[in-house]
């Protein structure tokens, strides 16, 4: 019997490959088991390979596997792309329509007639169903672990069609159950807890965090693969008494969603690399302005339009440098789906606190990949509006309100427009405490005085991850955004080969927790840093905000890929 076990299914976008993965991760979820799940999938509607590979476990998971068990292959091209990563005695199921051609040794080797088996059923679209009782049967799974899921999807279809698709899975399962004879014993997973969690995707945190945190107003521009967020919010806001806008472009999103925020509402966009590029200019005006802004970018492969579905990390810079001048800016990234949630909420927090721009970097990997997650804990919400008095009755006062006041603190009362007593002037021209525009040398300095110091102390729960046991370690890795798990688990290799190994997970981005990081660092002979982008954007943040650059070196991956435990193991190997 299996503790764990790696699956893959591949196909052509659009047959349903998708939906194959969610229906059989799903049951598995139900039952218990904690997965993680990777899509791979073309810059198209429909064509092109795409793949779902999950990785399902009877203990927390946060990383796809090295190597596959099982394979189901929809056409000839995913057993060329893919079956390389079998290990040896696993599993290949392909479609027996296509005459699937193999020259891997050492697999266990299973034509199906999937397509053959739904089209007799009635619909080619069922072979989706006929893989996933192939699958169950392999597991030991019985068909009815699948039945609750495909109630729901097909219920609103009939009763006809729920019998139809369970037939499908039914004599999927029993196919195979008959060609293999009983060679199957080994892949049999052991029982789950039965606990039942949350399986989700870091874009559907990310909406549920800011649900959370108050937000009832979205303006947006679709762009994959940042479109999740605002889906999810389409579907839910109305129901809360709010409002998602599909805008033209994303400057309308990111300049309408500054109106919101001046108007005293919460509000956000989401977006990716380009469109972060498209809203640089209004970032500014947020920030001389000291207009609370939420950004979640969902990094993806760059430049220009690059890789729209696959992974990188390579907007570091772009969120803390890309605005022209200089202004106040919060930047942080969240490592896991959980903190998806919970850092999303936070920002809203951290946005208002401080009057400034807050972005919150993922990728795609993380945003759009799928992870068990425990329940979500409402009760850690909390709602820190900091100096907004819009809803207080203020002194009646001569003159102007001071909007923008020299304060201790560098952050001035906020209030909305139309308020009794709070008239000001707002503007993208430096201004005077009452907004009025001026070109006065001393305002001017102490105007910008006020708004960079106002976030020199920033905090975040855990602004670096650490999991640090050794005093004196061989070696610190340091990642960032969805690369936690992958690190964690290649840790864990590099310890049983004797090595001491320190790690560390950087969650604020900008400004830079620098002494943490000295700390760290001050520990270690070598630093590594891992993270998906060419040029080691973060490697160069710690060097030019911690020093000791001597100790620092880099790995990097930029092939739209996230990494392997295996690659970063073998990396690090190669750098000591």
């Amino acid at each position: 019997m299996l503790n764990q076990l790696s699956w893959k299914v591949g196909g052509q976008q659009g047959e349903g490959i998708d939906s194959t993965g969610e229906i059989f991760a799903v049951a598995l979820n139900r039952l218990g088991y904690f997965l993680y799940g990777y899509r791979h999938f073309s810059s198209r509607i429909k064509g092109g390979h795409t793949n779902y590979k999950i990785r399902v476990t009877t203990e927390p998971v946060k990383a796809i596997s090295d190597n596959l068990d099982i394979l189901i292959a929809f056409d000839q091209e995913t057993i060329d792309l893919n079956s390389g990563e079998l290990r040896d005695g696993g599993i290949l199921i392909a479609d027996s329509k296509f005459n699937p051609q193999v020259n891997a040794e050492n697999l266990q080797f299973f034509p199906v007639p999937i397509t053959e088996i739904a089209q007799n059923l009635g619909t080619s679209l069922m072979k989706n169903m006929v893989a996933v009782g192939v699958t169950g049967a392999i597991l030991g799974l019985p068909v009815d672990a699948f039945k609750e899921i495909v109630e729901e999807m097909f219920s609103k279809k009939g009763q006809q069609v729920v019998d139809k698709n369970m037939e499908a899975i039914q004599q999927g399962a029993e196919y195979i159950r008959n060609e293999a004879k009983g060679s199957l014993e080994d892949f049999i997973l052991e029982k789950a807890d039965g606990k039942k969690r949350l399986f989700m995707t870091g874009n559907e945190a990310v909406a549920l965090g800011a649900i959370a945190a108050g937000v009832r107003f979205m303006p947006a521009y679709p762009i994959t693969p940042a479109t999740e967020v605002m889906e999810y919010l389409i579907k839910k806001l109305p129901e809360l008494g709010g409002a998602v806008i599909q805008t033209e472009d994303e400057i309308a999103a990111a300049t309408m969603a500054i109106g919101a925020s001046y108007g005293g509402i919460r509000t956000m966009t989401s977006t990716s690399g380009p469109g972060l590029s498209l809203m640089q200019e209004a970032i500014g005006l947020a920030g001389i302005t000291e207009t609370p802004l939420v950004i979640v970018d969902v990094q993806r492969g760059g430049p220009s339009t690059g890789l729209p579905t696959k992974n990188e990390q390579s907007d570091y810079n772009a969120a803390i440098n890309g605005a022209h001048g200089e202004i106040p800016k919060i930047v942080i990234a969240p490592n896991s789906v959980e903190d998806a949630f919970y850092d999303t909420a936070e920002a809203f927090n951290l946005a208002e606190k401080y009057q400034c721009p807050v972005i919150v970097l993922t990728d795609l990997a993380l945003g759009m990949g799928k992870q068990t997650v425990e329940p979500l804990d409402n009760s850690r919400i909390e709602i820190d509006r900091g100096k907004f008095v819009g809803d207080q009755e203020l002194p009646a006062t001569e003159g102007m309100f001071k909007r923008y006041e020299f304060t201790e603190d560098g952050v001035s009362p906020r209030v909305i427009p139309g308020q009794k007593f709070g008239i000001h002037h707002v503007t993208g021209v430096e201004h005077a405490e009452n907004g009025r525009p001026s070109e006065a040398t001393t305002i001017r300095k102490k105007m910008m005085e006020k708004r960079l110091n106002k976030i020199n102390n920033v905090t975040l729960n855990n602004s670096i991850l650490k999991q640090a046991p050794h005093d004196e370690a061989d070696l610190l890795v340091v990642g960032i955004g969805s690369t936690q798990g992958v690190i964690t688990e290649a840790v864990g290799r590099l310890e049983k080969d004797g090595l001491k190994v320190n790690q560390a997970h950087v969650r604020l981005v900008y400004p830079f927790p620098a002494n943490d990081m000295k700390e760290l660092m001050g520990k270690v002979k070598k630093v590594v840093v891992v993270e998906n982008n060419g040029t080691g954007q973060l490697a160069n943040l710690i060097k030019l905000n911690s020093g000791m650059g001597e100790k620092v070196e880099k790995l990097l991956k930029y092939d739209g890929n996230p990494f392997l435990p295996s690659e970063i193991y073998n990396g690090v190997k190669g750098l000591m």
